[in-house]
């Protein structure tokens, strides 16, 4: 039998970049034991797969030794993907090991001049001492991370050039070097954490508490002990404690925290809320579906946490770029320092100070963060606005999508019937609403929920209705204020009472519209009758248009009739396939993708199964349950069509960004390669590009944080 496979998760922190996880990576994977290392960087997650016989002391020893602090995750519970860590690992960014490390670098600095220009001769003997203070650390974390695996890091470099400046008489130079790069170091901390606090901030959203109704007696409890099942009450003002579905009353929801959607949605008995949602009016008791571990707002940040650690085409390239850049950088650096020397009898010092300058302007920092950063930013500003994409590579090919096709029912409908038209006959419309709304009180069938939705939003009063029974194949009977009452199919009233020409020619229109139509008779005489349809969400043509506009081709697919599928249709200004199986969509997708077409499938995550699994991108639609966040490639929570065309706008801005990054950091070191050639520049320049590149590079993607749906 195989031996028994176990993941460990640990968060870690002090990783600001691709480099640092690399190394996190290459140190964990050496170890006993260890079957798989997956590090996201800007989750600072990091989880090991590893065998029953495993020390997980040491990771904690191994990563320690890089220079990152980390704690082991523990799970609330055992079957929850959720976790806690130790405080131990929070702080303000001032107090972090690199916030201290650079200060101290700075006092010594500062106090090296100051005891130089007062004592001259011990002035190199005080910068030595300055050096040391920042150069110990960081060339301790080189040694360590040469021995785990990776030894052309950026901590190698600075260290060679540091050592390297002391020899040639620069210890004043070297020592304000290392407190640049220190100080580079911690703005990409500070930055990195930015994005971090933007995602795990959501958890924050979630109240600690919650008033739970037991035998009628309500008390407060913490949130993350409400058991499946539970009662909550949740007052007006208050944010839901847990995922839940309404049992009794009725209100607004802001939902704004969890799906970005800054219209509160109205909820009754039988609706979904979700935890973090803002109860804006009307007193709701609400029973639980999901345990905290387990709620829509810690399965986003998981999620996310994931998804980040999936890393884009780009990505991958730049990480492989890397790998052969920073030893090529060496080469480079020592062929400055001995070439012009050796073969045209330059000066050794001004060559090899050339060279060491080479070394700090080619530290891959700012390159191998100009990817992830973005990547890491995008999700985050994605997730924060309910669109999810699991993973870098999935944000990325949403930019490419040249072509989308759209489930009918629950996607570019809303899956739920309406009353769309009531007509009268012998009664009036009022009437006729109200008798049929009668009979269908206490029915949970889809149709007759439209009727009583458009009973109540119309003010129609319900009268009750006694000996009501249900007709099967037919329709529904009883009597409602004296009165012998039916309602059913038009056929099965043809068999009780004659329709007239004009009703039928309006039956017959309405038919033709996509619509199921139900005929009220009352006392043997044809009342009116009501016509119901799965209407388009209110933003579909908005959506399909902006989609068109943006040069993608829109298409539906559906196993709805043709008749039904072409009246949507028409309706949205969009082709469409109807009358399919679910390999027939599968099999128009592969047809697209043969045009070469890059397709995204938009569906319910379930139904389309097949032609999600085919589709270059599969986005599922829903409303925070469990398809729309563990389904298909991305899923958008607050289902609109609207998202779609903003998710491909988020990715091509996200690429945008990547492209920018990549200019900034490789056109400043082409800058200051040429300067430092030629004697403009030096090393505190070539530190300052560095480091001033990196920052750049991260703010720019910061940037993606603010970005809002149009």
């Amino acid at each position: 039998m195989p031996p028994e496979t176990l993941e460990t998760r640990y968060r870690v922190t002090g990783m600001d970049c691709a480099g640092c996880g690399s190394k996190v990576d290459t140190a964990v994977r050496k170890l006993p034991g260890v079957t798989d290392v997956a590090v996201a960087v800007s989750s600072g997650l990091l989880k090991v797969t590893h065998d029953a016989d495993f020390a997980g002391e040491g990771v904690l020893r191994q990563i320690r030794n890089l220079g990152y602090g980390v704690e082991v995750l523990i799970p609330l519970e055992p079957s929850a993907g959720s976790e806690i860590t130790s405080s131990r690992l929070k702080g303000p960014w001032w107090w972090t090991r690199k916030a201290r490390l650079t200060a101290a670098c700075g006092v010594a600095l500062v106090a090296a001049y100051v005891f130089g220009s007062l004592f001259p001769s011990i002035e190199r003997a005080a910068f030595l001492i300055a050096l040391a203070v920042g150069l110990i650390p960081v060339g301790w974390r080189a040694i360590t991370a040469a021995r785990y695996g990776t030894p052309f890091s950026i901590e190698m470099l600075m260290t060679i050039a540091a050592v390297g400046a002391v020899f040639i008489g620069a210890a004043e130079e070297a020592a304000a070097v290392v407190l640049l790069f220190l100080v580079g170091e911690m703005l990409e901390g500070v930055a990195a954490g930015r994005a971090r606090k933007s995602i795990q901030g959501l958890t924050d959203l979630v109240p600690k508490t919650a008033l739970v109704e037991i035998d009628g007696q309500v008390s407060e409890v913490p949130a993350e002990s409400l058991a499946l099942g539970a009662v909550i009450l949740v007052r007006p003002g208050d944010r839901v404690p847990a995922d839940g579905d309404v049992v009794e009353g009725e209100g607004e929801i802001d939902e704004a925290p969890v799906t970005g959607e800054s219209v509160p949605k109205r909820k009754m008995a039988g609706d979904p809320v979700f935890a973090g949602t803002i109860n804006v009016g009307g007193v709701l008791r609400v029973r639980v579906t999901a345990a905290a571990a387990d709620n829509t707002i810690a399965r986003v940040v998981r999620l996310v946490e994931e998804a980040q650690e999936s890393k884009s085409p780009t990505e991958r390239f730049i990480d492989r770029f890397s790998t052969i850049y920073t030893p090529v950088v060496l080469v480079v650096g020592a062929l400055v320092a001995t070439v012009p020397p050796l073969a045209f009898g330059a000066s050794w010092s001004e060559w090899i100070y050339k060279g060491l300058a080479i070394l700090l302007i080619g530290c891959p920092c700012a390159l191998v963060i100009s990817t992830p950063a973005a990547i890491a930013a995008g999700l985050s500003a994605g997730a924060r606005r309910g669109l999810l994409m699991k993973g870098g590579a999935v944000l990325e090919t949403l930019g490419k999508i040249n072509a989308v096709a759209f489930d009918k029912t629950g996607t570019l409908t809303s899956g739920k019937p309406l009353v769309t038209d009531v007509v009268a006959g012998a009664r009036t419309e009022g009437e006729v609403l109200s008798l049929a709304a009668a009979l269908e009180t206490g029915s949970s069938h889809p149709l007759a929920l439209a009727i009583l939705n458009r009973a109540k939003a119309d003010g129609v009063s319900i009268p009750p209705a006694s000996s009501a029974r249900a007709i099967p194949g037919e329709g529904v009977e009883g009597t409602v204020g004296g009165a012998q009452v039916f309602l059913g199919s038009p056929q099965a009233v043809a068999r009780r009472v004659g329709l007239s020409a004009s009703q039928d020619a309006a039956i017959a229109g309405l038919n033709a519209e996509g619509k199921t139509v139900s005929v009220v008779v009352a006392d043997g005489q044809a009342a009116g009758f009501l016509a119901m349809r799965d209407e388009a969400r209110p933003d579909a043509a908005a959506g399909l248009a902006r989609l068109k506009a943006m040069g993608v081709r829109a298409i539906m697919l559906t196993g709805d009739n043709r008749r039904t599928a072409e009246a949507v249709a028409n309706g949205l200004g969009v082709e469409v396939r109807a009358e399919l199986l679910p390999q027939d969509k599968q099999r128009i997708v592969r047809e697209f993708q043969a045009e070469d077409l890059v397709v995204a499938k938009v569906g319910d995550g379930i139904n389309d199964a097949p032609a999600l699994a085919a589709a270059d991108i599969g986005i599922a639609m829903g409303g925070g349950a469990d398809v729309a966040l563990e389904t298909a490639d991305a899923a958008v929570l607050h289902g609109r069509v609207q998202d779609i065309p903003d998710m491909i706008v988020l990715s091509r801005g996200v690429m945008g960004n990547i492209r920018q990054n990549i200019t900034i950091a490789l056109g400043l070191k082409a800058v200051f390669l040429v300067t430092t050639v030629i004697g403009v520049t030096g090393l505190w320049p070539a530190i300052l590009a560095d480091t001033g590149a990196t920052v750049l590079v991260t703010a720019n993607a910061m940037r993606l944080l603010r970005w809002r749906p149009n």
